[in-house]
């Protein structure tokens, strides 16, 4: 008997390792501020947080070490970087020098057809916000922006806007959840498309001002940025 054969199945697209997921896990935890600064955590006991072994954390959190957002302490483990204001003003300075212009640069050029998931990557991050998943709220962040700005067409322009969002610390995000005005600023990225929508380039670059001063304001920790 011949083998029966296998119909046509959809892509199921690109698979992460367990490495890249755990990398992912733990740059989101950094940024939250959920891994705090100045501390030393071992291989074993976040694998142990995570339900893996040690193994793939110690290879993701090497690649933080390389993305500066950890460093290795022989025998001790990993020790979480910190960022002093100066850092986290210049950081703010540098990403409002290319967010800004670069979203009001892809309103006229964002196809329509890629509005309904862009509005999904949209409400992932309020859906987060609603589960009180700080981790899966960054990512989901992190994947909106830099698929807006990835219409560009300049990769590496998208790679350095990666980085520097992973360099910043958002350590007033619990409370902001707490008290509830996290979900309002997470409800300010349907505000963003309805403006890309309605191909509205400088009220998209106004917003994206008002936005990066939240990341240098309030969600740090301090007193919210003016545009």
């Amino acid at each position: 008997m011949s083998p029966t054969p296998v119909p046509d199945l959809p892509d199921i697209g690109p698979r992460e390792n367990l490495r890249d997921r755990i990398g992912k896990a733990l740059r989101a935890a950094i940024i939250s501020g959920k891994l705090e600064p100045g501390v030393v955590y071992s291989a074993p006991a976040l694998g142990a947080q995570l339900g893996v072994s040690p193994t793939p954390v110690r290879e993701a959190m090497l690649d933080l070490v390389k993305a500066g957002l950890v460093v290795t302490h022989a025998n001790k483990g990993f020790r979480i970087t910190e960022m002093s204001e100066q850092d986290l003003d210049d950081l703010a300075a540098v990403r409002r020098l290319i967010e800004p212009p670069t979203v009001r640069d892809v309103v006229p050029v964002v196809p329509a057809a890629d509005f309904p998931q862009l509005r999904a990557l949209a409400q992932a991050i309020v859906d987060a916000v609603e589960c009180g998943d700080l981790v899966g709220y960054i990512e989901a962040d992190h994947v909106f922006h830099l698929t807006l700005l990835g219409y560009s067409g300049n990769r590496f322009l998208v790679d350095v806007v990666s980085d520097l969002r992973s360099r910043t610390r958002l350590l007033g995000l619990t409370p902001l959840l707490e008290s509830g005005r996290l979900g309002r600023s997470a409800a300010e990225h349907h505000e963003l498309l309805d403006l890309v929508e309605a191909r509205d380039p400088a009220g998209a670059e106004l917003l994206m001002h008002r936005h990066i001063g939240h990341v240098r304001g309030l969600w740090a920790g301090g007193v919210e940025d003016a545009p």
